[in-house]
């Protein structure tokens, strides 16, 4: 494969050097990539959107998508030297990438112009926040087991239940949600999605504060929550269809680069000092730091294939799935080995320690990366059956109402 640009491309990487150039500050060596700071620090979903409608502006928001949902019709690979370039660079964390990469996409996907020509620009713009309503206590990693219930209403939807580790929900305008629609059908058939404004009657919503500090994740509950049927995407009962593709977005979103790795690895050994010299002289953290190169290499290629794929039309495949599960555990492996490295002073946290604190931080956050968009468990059996093409695991509610489903112990 040959990774060289094109004339074309080399083209388009000058005409994204030239704009960042002229909005953001170039990182130096050692310095933290912009989009690890705390996702609900002050001033950074502002942030976030104010360069966002800067993006618009210039012709590098939506690269990727076509026209007619506004955006600039390009290619994947012109999408993919933008982020390169944007890597060079100091950024906020994007606090509203999950609307741009997940939540609008499917709305545009599967709803009218009319609604693209109402969420879109907005989107583009930087100028509404969307979340989505998936996960919810009873159900573990299981999407599928969800129990939030939708009864029809004339033509509008009740929705009564509870979601939970829901990002940014307490700062989102919209989100999208999926909900039981029909008890009698099979666990993944009776389920339909829908999108909806927070400040819907009926929808509250309560941040969860979590062991490092953040608060971005919420739970939600709605309480007799009145949705009207032109606010549902896909058929009725077949919302677990459109459900896949948002999650496989989630998973090709997550399985870029989004925690320590090797280039921060790197910088931290290069300036610690051990007794006997620099840290990155030690033969053993050579090893390591080796060990983290070549698994990142590995994500950059599997993200490279999936490009490839996205360029020629197809759906993020499996490949998504292989990305996320070792970028998640790479990272937490990464911010152990971060700490392990300061020794006893790797147990302290705060913007003085070494590289700002990223390591002792990430080190609080990793363990959700590996339940996020998919559990370790769950992808497996997805490259599994899907990749490796290995039987199916068992599935004891297969082909009966969810209804019927025990619950719990009797």
């Amino acid at each position: 494969m040959n990774f060289k640009d094109s004339p074309a491309e080399a083209e388009y990487r000058a005409k994204c050097r030239a704009f960042l150039d002229a909005h953001l500050e170039k990182r130096g060596p050692g310095d933290v990539r912009g989009y690890r700071r705390g996702e609900d620090s002050p001033g950074v979903l502002e942030e976030a959107k104010s360069f966002q409608r800067i993006k618009w502006e210039a012709g590098f928001a939506g690269i990727t998508w076509p026209t007619e949902w506004h955006g600039q019709g390009g290619s994947p690979v012109q999408q993919m030297i933008y982020d390169q370039e944007e890597a060079r660079y100091k950024t906020t964390v994007n606090a509203i990438g999950l609307q741009l990469g997940i939540c609008i996409p499917t709305i545009c996907r599967w709803g009218t112009q009319e609604q693209r020509d109402r969420f879109a620009p907005p989107a583009l713009r930087g100028e509404e926040v969307w979340c989505q309503f998936y996960s919810e206590p009873a159900g573990g990693s299981d999407l599928g087991a969800l129990r939030t219930s939708a009864e029809r209403d004339g033509d509008d939807w009740i929705i009564n239940g509870q979601k939970i580790w829901t990002s940014f929900a307490h700062k989102a305008d919209w989100g999208v949600l999926l909900a039981r629609s029909d008890a009698d059908k099979g666990k993944h058939d009776g389920i339909t999605f829908f999108y909806l404004s927070t400040k819907t009657p009926g929808v509250e919503i309560r941040q969860i504060k979590q062991m490092s500090g953040a608060r971005h994740f919420n739970e939600t509950f709605f309480r007799d929550v009145r949705i009207p049927d032109s606010q549902r995407l896909g058929p009725v009962n077949g919302g677990w269809k459109v459900a896949m593709n948002l999650l496989m977005g989630e998973r090709y979103a997550i399985a870029d680069d989004f925690g320590p790795s090797f280039e921060e690895l790197y910088h931290l050994a290069v300036d610690l000092d051990f007794d006997d010299g620099k840290a990155v002289d030690d033969a053993e953290v050579e090893q390591r730091l080796a060990e983290f190169y070549v698994k990142a290499q590995g994500l950059r290629f599997t993200r490279y294939r999936i490009m490839t794929a996205l360029s020629r039309g197809d759906a993020p495949g499996p490949e998504a799935s292989i990305g996320k599960l070792v970028a998640a555990s790479m990272i937490q492996d990464a911010s152990a080995f971060g700490m392990d490295l300061m020794g006893a002073a790797g147990v302290q946290m705060g913007a003085k320690m070494p590289l700002d604190g990223i390591f002792e931080l990430s080190f609080l956050d990793s363990p959700a990366y590996r339940i996020a968009g998919g559990t370790d468990e769950i992808l497996r059996n997805t490259i599994g059956e899907r990749v490796l093409k290995l039987p199916q695991e068992v599935r004891i509610d297969k082909g009966i109402p969810f209804k019927s489903i025990p619950i719990g112990s009797r």
